[in-house]
């Protein structure tokens, strides 16, 4: 829900009606829940001012009022700020008119007089729905029509928002195209539920996973005893989306055969389930997806020409994320949010090498799997800065980048950094920690490489006085990787032995 995408704050939420009874009832409500902030407008005028000087998540709209009526209102709200969420308030006299404003980009509408607990469920729902369409952004979506281009990032939210706006509108077929892993079900999520079919199923079904002999009974459904084995009647996936939207992803995998019994259900809205005699009508609208060529695989034969061009009505394109390193850095922060709520951890960014990292990889499977390295790092980091040190091994040897080279350099800047601190007579407050080293002086020749390894001496001498001479001990609790301590040890002629009974 979008509650948890903002981190728990308050929501803000304007209410507008010329009836200051029901502005009163539904501002209670609302304050009651302890979720939102809530100021109140007399009109529409009145709305559109206090709109210009607040960003509000949510709009509750009276469809009657003086001055500028509730559809006007509407459409200025939506050109401005089309992420802004709008309910319609309205009287059975205009619910019409509220029919009219769902189509204009209104979310949904409640009838008069407004039920609390109707009114808490239908704005929960609404932030679901917008918290998809913020989520789906970054996919950087690209929707292409005739001589005009209209392409959503994550730098211009207003764009993807418009778009899926648009999308969501109609009802016709889109076919989103793009690699694994770009998001493309989640834009159809995002599309289908801001439509006006968003009380109805989202239905998705993977083309490729599905056995070639399987595929119509999947689709369309069976009779008891249609074929061997149908034992019982079977609905399809065509008629358990009755009224919502079904999910064709990868597309391009369907059969030749299935592929003109899907053109047939595009062109006359009908179906029969195998072994019936009945025609079933289907109204379902069909959002496709695909990561294969579908344009060569029509030269070649696999793929309809004409079951391309019926499913392509609005064709839409997910880039990889390698064609837009410029976004890694909102992404990095949209997932920062996300698993800091899911896990509970207070992390507020990265290094520069960790992130540096991140736009050189390449990224093969997307966006999918940047979210998946977000929370392998989640897991592993232990500072309140994702480092290097968290990024899974397969990563960094791509990048031509060891493990340990990795830990060592992080001890080593530790090191750097505590030296740094002791020539700026900082040795009180050093002294103070727990592994501290506080004898090491830095006078007469002021070379850093060898009072850097006096400090390593040093430190190591320390850390193994307080465990007693325990390699594993040791290496643990002063966050020395053991391969580096050893050697270490080596270099410096330590015997550990020599301190197993301070």
């Amino acid at each position: 829900m979008l509650m948890k995408s903002l981190g728990g704050l308050m929501l803000r939420v304007l209410v507008v009606d010329d009836d200051a009874g029901l502005r009163f009832a539904v501002t209670s409500t609302l304050k009651n829940t302890g979720r939102f902030t809530i100021d109140e407008a007399v009109d529409g005028l009145h709305a559109l001012e206090r709109f210009e000087a607040q960003n509000y998540d949510v709009v509750l709209l009276d469809v009657d009022m003086p001055r500028l009526n509730g559809l006007e209102t509407l459409k200025k709200i939506k050109s401005e700020k089309p992420q802004t969420i709008v309910i319609i308030m309205t009287a059975y006299a205009t619910i019409n008119d509220a029919v009219v404003a769902v189509k204009e980009g209104a979310y949904n509408y409640l009838s008069k007089p407004v039920k609390g607990e109707d009114l808490i469920q239908l704005i929960d729902r609404s932030l679901e729905a917008h918290d998809l369409m913020s989520t789906a952004a970054a996919s950087s979506p690209v929707l292409v029509e005739p001589g005009r281009k209209f392409i959503g990032s994550n730098q211009e939210m207003k764009k993807v928002f418009d778009l899926i706006s648009r999308l969501s509108k109609v009802d016709t077929s889109v076919l989103i195209r793009g690699e694994s892993g770009t998001g493309k079900e989640l834009v159809a999520r995002a599309v289908h539920f801001n439509s006006g079919r968003k009380d109805q199923k989202f239905v998705a079904i993977n083309c490729s996973a599905i056995p070639e002999n399987l595929f119509e009974s999947e689709l369309f459904g069976h009779e008891k005893g249609a074929f061997t084995g149908a034992d019982q009647r079977k609905i399809g996936k065509f008629q358990y989306a009755e009224g919502g939207t079904l999910f064709l992803d990868e597309v391009g995998d369907l059969p030749l055969l299935m592929q003109a019994k899907l053109l047939r259900v595009l062109q006359e809205k009908t179906y029969t389930p195998v072994g019936s005699n009945r025609e079933l009508e289907a109204n379902v609208r069909i959002i496709a997806a695909t990561n294969r060529p579908l344009e060569k695989m029509i030269e070649e034969g696999t793929f309809r020409e004409d079951l391309f061009y019926r499913l392509s009505v609005i064709p839409m394109f997910l880039p990889p994320l390698r064609d837009r390193k410029d976004d890694i850095d909102q992404l990095l922060q949209m997932f920062i949010n996300k698993f800091n709520s899911a896990h509970g951890k207070k992390i507020i960014g990265a290094t520069p090498e960790f992130l540096a990292c991140f736009k050189k990889y390449t990224w093969p499977g997307n966006i999918r799997e940047l979210e998946n390295v977000m929370e392998y790092a989640f897991v592993l980091e232990s500072s309140n800065k994702l480092t290097l040190s968290s990024l899974p091994e397969k990563i960094l040897k791509q990048l031509g980048i060891s493990l340990e080279e990795v830990q060592e350099q992080f001890h080593e800047d530790e090191v750097a950094e505590a030296l740094d601190r002791l020539e700026e007579g900082d040795s009180a407050d050093l002294a103070a920690e727990d592994m501290s080293v506080s004898t090491v002086t830095v006078s007469g020749d002021l070379d850093f490489g060898k009072h850097k390894e006096a400090f390593e001496k040093e430190f190591i001498i320390k850390a193994l006085k307080t465990f007693k001479g325990r390699i594993n001990q040791t290496a643990l609790h002063a966050n020395i990787p053991k391969k580096t301590l050893l050697r270490k040890i080596e270099k410096y002629q330590i015997n550990p032995r020599d301190y197993s009974n301070p």
